[in-house]
């Protein structure tokens, strides 16, 4: 199946998959400590302003606080610098979402997002149809496509003793659905924020 880039959340970790038909040629860099979607050296030229974007941020909120920001597009930003400004989660997601709205692409394609606290997690989505935003205590997956709202996911990195950022992308690289082209992870606890990511896709297991 499917379901295009997604976001899997829960307290203390997330993860987000570019999963892409159109431009598979990307990979996750750090930048700064900031995570960026980009093209590879041999990607061909494209002017498609969705294809790079930070997809991944560690924030400290003015309580400081440590937070993770995990999402699909240039709203990624945004709402980390809601979050810095000590927006509840909540709103920090849902006033970028509005604003930016859902990509105007041939498919409408959603936004998604989610921020992860060491004992919290918030997942957002717009749509065309609407806006969805969740606090949840459970993995919860949200992607652009079929899986458009969010649900219960089953995420074996979120139940590790000692969870881990590495494994948390490596993990959701190797769900089983189709075209899956680089991820990236986020651990948050009281000491903060550990980003990672796995652009290996051909390393992992898929049906």
């Amino acid at each position: 199946m499917y379901v295009g880039r997604f976001v899997v959340v829960a307290p203390g970790i997330g993860a987000y998959r570019v999963s892409s038909r159109s431009f598979p040629n990307r990979r996750v860099t750090d930048r700064d400590g900031t995570l960026t979607v980009g093209p590879t050296p041999d990607a061909p030229e494209t002017d498609n302003p969705y294809v790079s974007y930070n997809c991944a941020r560690a924030v400290r909120t003015p309580t400081d606080e440590p937070l993770a920001v995990v999402g699909n597009g240039s709203h990624v930003d945004p709402i980390a610098e809601k979050l810095e400004l000590g927006y509840p989660a909540r709103d920090a997601l849902a006033t970028p979402l509005l604003a930016l709205d859902f990509e105007k692409d041939d498919y409408d394609t959603p936004r998604i997002a989610g921020v992860v606290g060491s004992e919290t997690a918030t997942i957002g989505v717009v749509r065309r149809d609407g806006l969805v935003i969740e606090a949840v205590e459970e993995p919860t997956i949200v992607a652009t496509y079929e899986t458009d709202s969010p649900e219960p996911y089953e995420f074996a990195a979120a139940d590790a003793e000692t969870p881990d950022a590495a494994a948390a992308a490596t993990e959701v690289l190797g769900a089983d659905f189709e075209h899956p082209v680089c991820a990236a992870g986020a651990t948050v606890d009281g000491d903060g924020v550990t980003l990672a990511f796995d652009n290996d896709a051909e390393s992992v297991a898929h049906d």
